[in-house]
């Protein structure tokens, strides 16, 4: 899970409902930092996030303007620091795009400037998307050495007809070469792979995992390949296996990672032992995030409200807002007939739950706010809970849409 997503364009806007009570927080939660890198090499065709082809945003091919990103980012960062003081960072995720098109040098520098500016735990997870087909081993090594302790790999499938079906710009030589590279330099890596994939049969998605298993990943995400809205495959769907064909590959991967000792704590989540990835915890445990970069997305909690920004989404315009000082286009005040719906959005998609306590703390609302939704949604089977935990049931976290629903907001609530 990462925190980009899609601003309007335009000019800044504040939105405020204050006819509603606002949250009360007696301690902030933890915070965590994404950093947006927003090139790639090419836009795959089911993607949705905030990236751009370098050919397309008025750059050389294989080249961005890292100094003045750098530069861009640091000042975004610096802007937020008013909001934030006092407070420490847990953890570090550079998303994208495609954040291994930046240099060691780059990523060192983004990392002091931070680190010069906010504290740092000592032991906070510091992660890095990489993408095999940007994958050099002088690279990963500068990335270790500037800090960066987590490796997150695009693999998305060995299987060259189906890289090719989704536009990658790696073949299974070079996401086989990238892992090889990654273990050499990191001790803590995910590998990215899908299912679902166009004209994929269930032996296929299957040969996915066991080959990706064969390297032994602290912690592997497997996603189901969706047709998101603004993207190409949304426009010209491929086809693709049927949703029993799909829920029967989830099933199927799901009991080989159990099989294998992997613990499926986050809807397409799997890990070691010690291996769940800190960063992502703290968004489902509804943490705050500052979000940094391009189009990036933040969430920062007061004692008495929770703000929600989106920074401009276009990377050229960012660059030039945030240096002249306002690098945010728009805010929102999250009131409380709202935020037991984000909540549940976020806590609901790990499959242990949350514990019954986490909700006042982290949503600032009593849960007596949600119990009509709690207590439908324990008659439906969905949940499961008592005094000290609430949790998705097996049919909560297959039909977890229906489950969200329940805690939508009613009108003037």
């Amino acid at each position: 899970m990462t925190a980009n997503g899609n601003a309007r364009d335009g000019a800044v806007h504040t939105s405020r409902l204050t006819a509603h009570a606002s949250p009360q927080f007696s301690a902030l939660p933890p915070l965590s930092l994404y950093i947006h890198i927003p090139w790639c090499l090419k836009k795959c065709p089911y993607c949705d996030f905030n990236s751009h082809e370098v050919r397309t945003a008025g750059v050389t091919p294989g080249e961005i303007p890292e100094q003045d990103y750098v530069a861009a980012l640091i000042a975004d960062f610096e802007q937020t620091l008013p909001r934030v003081w006092g407070r420490r960072i847990s953890s570090v995720f550079f998303g994208g795009g495609t954040p291994s098109l930046l240099s060691g040098a780059a990523v060192d520098a983004i990392l002091a400037g931070v680190r010069a500016r906010l504290p740092l735990n000592p032991d906070a997870e510091i992660t890095l998307e990489a993408n095999p087909g940007t994958v050099e081993a002088g690279r990963f090594r500068d990335y270790r050495a500037a800090g960066v302790n987590r490796l997150s790999l695009g693999i998305q499938s060995f299987n060259p007809r189906h890289l090719k079906a989704l536009g990658r710009i790696h073949d299974d030589m070079q996401a086989r070469r990238a892992i090889d590279i990654a273990r050499e330099h990191f001790d803590n890596f995910n590998l990215d792979v899908m299912y679902g994939l166009p004209q994929q049969t269930m032996a296929e998605a299957l040969a996915d995992i066991e080959t990706a298993l064969t390297f032994q990943p602290p912690h592997l995400s497997a996603y189901h390949l969706t047709l998101e809205p603004n993207t190409y495959f949304h426009r010209y769907p491929p086809k693709l296996p049927d949703d029993d064909t799909s829920a029967e590959m989830q099933i199927a991967i799901e009991a080989v990672l159990a099989e294998r000792g992997y613990d499926n704590y986050e809807t397409s989540a799997f890990a070691q032992p010690g291996a769940r990835c800190k960063h992502n915890l703290n968004y489902w445990m509804f943490g705050d995030y500052i979000g940094i970069g391009a189009g990036a997305h933040g969430k920062l909690s007061f004692p008495d409200r929770v703000l929600r920004e989106a920074r401009y989404r276009q990377p050229k315009q960012f660059m030039e807002k945030a240096l002249e000082g306002n690098a945010i286009q728009e805010t929102h005040e999250v009131v409380a007939s709202e935020i037991g719906f984000e909540f549940m959005m976020n806590a609901l998609r790990l499959n242990g739950g949350f514990e019954t306590r986490l909700f006042a703390e982290r949503a600032g609302v009593p849960l007596t706010r949600v119990l009509k939704p709690l207590e439908a949604a324990e008659q439906r089977g969905l949940i499961t809970r008592d005094h000290l935990r609430i949790a998705p049931t097996l049919r909560g976290r297959r039909f977890l849409n229906e489950l969200l629903q329940l805690f939508l907001p009613e009108p003037h609530s």
